[in-house]
C-alpha cells in the first residue's frame, strides 16, 4: 500500500502518453518513421524480457508458495495463456476498420481518414483505445506496487506504445473538426482508461490478495504483454520502418533492460 500513489502515477503517466501522439499528430511535420520503428521495437522488447524473466518468475514462486510444486507451474501455466485470452478476445471485438492496432490506420492515417466519416471514426477510435488501455493500466499499477524495478521499464514500455494510438485518434479528430486542440484533448482522454483499469482493477482484487492471486495477476499481466509485443508493437514498428530496425530495437530494449535487472540485484 505504501508505493499505492507512485504506482498510479506510473500508470498516469504512461496513459496519458497518447496526447503526445496527439501532440506529433498536430504539428506539419511527420516525426520520423526509423525513429518510431525503433522505439517501439525497443518498447516490445522491454516488455517481453520483463514478462519471461521477471513477471513470470514472480507468478511461478507466489502460485508455488499457494498451490504446491505440483499445482502452482500449472496455474501460472494457465493464467499466462488466460491473459493472451483475454486481451486477443478484446482486440478480436474491436472492428478492424477502427482498430488502431489493425495494419495501415497507423503509417497511413490521411488514407484512413478519407474512408471512413472522420468525426466518428475519431470518437469510435478512442472507445478501442480505451478497451485496449484498460488491462494495460492494471498490468502497470499491479507492477508498480508489488516491485519498482519492474514498474519502471514496463511504465517506459507502456508510454511508447500509446504514442501512435494517440496519433491514430488525433488526425481524424483534426481533420474532422479543424481543430487542433480538440484533437489533442482528444487523444489525452483516450488515455484515461489507463489510471481507470488501475483503480478498478485494484478495488476488485486487493480484497482478496493473496500468494495465489498475486502470482495469477503476475501470470494474466505478462500473458497481457506479451500479445501486445507480438500482435502490435512489433508490426506497427516493422510498418512504420524496415524490419531491421524493429529487430535491432527489440534486441536494444532486452540488453537495456537485463543490465538494469541485474543493476538492481547486485548492487
Amino acid at each position: 500500500m505504501e508505493n499505492f500513489w507512485l504506482a498510479f502515477g506510473l500508470t498516469l503517466l504512461a496513459g496519458l502518453s497518447t496526447g503526445i501522439g496527439g501532440l506529433i499528430s498536430v504539428v506539419p511535420r511527420r516525426s520520423s518513421g526509423p525513429f518510431l520503428s525503433v522505439s517501439l521495437g525497443f518498447s516490445a522488447g522491454v516488455m517481453l524480457y520483463v514478462s519471461f524473466m521477471e513477471i513470470m518468475p514472480k507468478a511461478l514462486t507466489s502460485l508455488t508458495d499457494a498451490a504446491g510444486a505440483t499445482a502452482g507451474p500449472w496455474a501460472a501455466g494457465a493464467a499466462f495463456f488466460v491473459g493472451i485470452l483475454v486481451i486477443g478476445v478484446i482486440d478480436r471485438l474491436v472492428p478492424a476498420q477502427i482498430n488502431p492496432h489493425e495494419p495501415g490506420l497507423v503509417h497511413h492515417p490521411a488514407a484512413a481518414v478519407k474512408r471512413r466519416r472522420m468525426m466518428r471514426t475519431g470518437t469510435v477510435t478512442a472507445l478501442a483505445i480505451g478497451i485496449h488501455n484498460f488491462p494495460e493500466g492494471f498490468a502497470t499499477f499491479i507492477a508498480g506496487l508489488t516491485d519498482l524495478q519492474v514498474a519502471l521499464p514496463v511504465a517506459l514500455a507502456i508510454a511508447l506504445h500509446n504514442i501512435p494510438e494517440g496519433v491514430a485518434v488525433a488526425v481524424p479528430i483534426r481533420e474532422a473538426t479543424g481543430s487542433r486542440r480538440k484533437a489533442v484533448r482528444w487523444s489525452f482522454l483516450s488515455g484515461l482508461a489507463e489510471p481507470a483499469g488501475a483503480l478498478i482493477g485494484f478495488a476488485l482484487l486487493m480484497p482478496l490478495m493473496n500468494d495465489f492471486t498475486l502470482g495469477t495477476t503476475f501470470a494474466l499481466v505478462a500473458g497481457i504483454m506479451v500479445f501486445i509485443s507480438l500482435d502490435e508493437l512489433l508490426p506497427t514498428a516493422r510498418e512504420y520502418g524496415k524490419h531491421h530496425l524493429a529487430m535491432y530495437g527489440l534486441v536494444a530494449g532486452m540488453a537495456v533492460m537485463a543490465v538494469s535487472l541485474l543493476l538492481f540485484t547486485t548492487l
